[in-house]
């Protein structure tokens, strides 16, 4: 017993001193292939981001007694940001904001199914952006534990009316979907519409996505969340044993991946366009949000080759100097700065999320140089042109704007070039495992988040 014992441990010893080895490796290759520089430089970066997450991102919410993680200074949480944001910790093996937020946001729910897609700041016409699932996806697959999405309570927004009673989180999810069709789909052809540019996380879209309150047009960019939302219920389904609610929600998957590229796409234009409801007609603006379909995986390979050659790495269009820009060049509202005409400037800057969900369609269907090169400028713009970490940046000159420091979803440039090297997805939505690479690769532990600071209803004042 004892010659095996020490067999066991000879063995473990040795494939930790391999994998070691191996991360070693490929910190090296990604430092070279991606011209990163010095290495202590880098990880030192990493350290200063996770040290804000830690101090200034971890806080106290007092109505539910629960530690919550906001990428924001004025300590604002948004429904897409917590996705991406916990993205970025699951390099770090820290799932817990998946469930405390989440549940935070869930106990805010009214008994139709809507939830603000803000916490504090209550957006009380704009519902969560179709991420609460993925949320609770990413956060279970991480645990290996589903069965939390089962526990029954009474919960919802008591203040305004009724609360439900003994729902399950579950059942809730599903209402938050369904939200959409019930309310948001007012021609009832399966493809919800947007409260305004506001509402679609894209500030100051306007000329694709409209003002405050108009609720006319179909986004691509939200019917492809919402397909998203689907396959994250079909694997949570699976999870729970739930074999008929598993196949109910790849039925309604398969229905809207067919109506996005039958009706989003324009077979002249090559391009996916948003839809104005009132008229019928596609609304002619080339946005980033043209591309999410890509990272859905649900793009005809020959759309893909004209969505990639003829405007994603078009330098007349999309392909700045720091890519991807937000607005074609070719937009006569397109403009770069921080403009601050309506929010946060999304007609031309590039953003980190949106170039992280590029790059992983990139990968999927076959660009790989196309997806180096895009985590190369992002982690370039980040990294290289800017001392701190910021908000969105200026695709042309590389400058760093809104928030400063900002260690909410633009930390995704960092692992990114990782993730190409190493086929890594996290954000896939077929059950792979999520690796602490974190860890392995920087040899980092996440910092201790002691002592957060208390918040309530109101927001900081602390900001730009």
């Amino acid at each position: 017993m004892k010659f095996l014992y020490f067999l066991l441990a000879g063995c473990c010893v040795l494939c930790s001193g391999a994998r070691a080895q191996s991360n070693e490796k490929l910190m090296h290759q990604v430092m070279r292939q991606y011209d990163i520089g010095d290495k202590e430089a880098f990880l030192n970066r990493i350290d200063e981001v996770n040290h804000d997450i830690a101090t200034r991102g971890i806080v106290l919410y007092e109505p539910d007694n629960r530690k919550l993680m906001t990428g924001y200074a004025y300590h604002e949480m948004y429904d897409w940001d917590l996705y991406f944001e916990n993205l970025y910790m699951s390099y770090f093996g820290i799932p817990d904001y998946c469930f405390t937020n989440l549940k935070s946001f869930l106990n805010q729910q009214c008994v139709n199914g809507f939830i603000s897609r803000t916490l504090i700041d209550k957006r009380e016409r704009q519902h969560f952006k179709p991420f609460l699932a993925q949320i609770a996806e990413l956060g279970s697959r991480q645990t290996g534990d589903y069965t939390w999405l089962e526990e029954r309570g009474d919960r919802g927004r008591m203040q305004i009316g009724s609360a439900f009673k003994s729902i399950s989180y579950y059942e809730q999810l599903i209402l938050s979907i369904d939200y959409w069709l019930r309310y948001c789909d007012f021609d009832r052809n399966g493809l919800p519409v947007w409260n305004s540019s506001d509402h679609s996380g894209m500030d100051n879209q306007i000329s694709r996505a409209g003002r405050l309150d108009e609720f006319r047009f179909e986004g691509v960019d939200l019917a492809c969340y919402i397909y998203r939302e689907l396959q994250a219920m079909e694997q949570i389904a699976i999870k729970l044993g739930k074999t008929e609610d598993a196949k109910k929600f790849h039925l309604r998957a398969t229905a809207l991946a067919d109506k996005i590229n039958t009706i989003f796409w324009d077979e002249e234009d090559g391009f996916y366009y948003d839809r104005d409801e009132h008229t019928g007609e596609l609304v002619k603006v080339k946005s980033v949000a043209g591309f999410i379909p890509l990272w859905t995986g649900i793009v005809p390979p020959r759309r893909a080759e004209r969505l990639v050659k003829e405007h994603l790495i078009n330098p007349e269009e999309f392909w700045t100097k720091y890519p991807v820009a937000c607005y074609a060049q070719t937009e006569p509202d397109y403009v770069q700065g921080d403009i601050r005409d309506w929010g946060c400037n999304w007609r031309g800057t590039t953003w980190i999320p949106t170039n992280y969900m590029i790059m992983h369609g990139l990968i999927d269907y076959g660009y790989m140089d196309e997806a180096r090169e895009l985590a190369r400028k992002t982690l370039d713009l980040v990294y290289k042109c800017n001392d701190v970490t910021r908000e969105f940046y200026n695709g042309e000159s590389g400058e760093g704007l809104g928030l400063k420091r900002f260690w909410g979803w633009s930390v995704l440039a960092y692992v990114m070039p990782f993730e190409c090297e190493l086929g890594y997805d996290p954000s896939k939505l077929d059950g792979s495992e999520i690796k602490p690479l974190g860890k392995e690769l920087f040899q980092k532990e996440f910092p201790a988040s002691e002592n957060p600071r208390p918040i309530s209803t109101q927001l900081s004042q602390d900001g730009y």
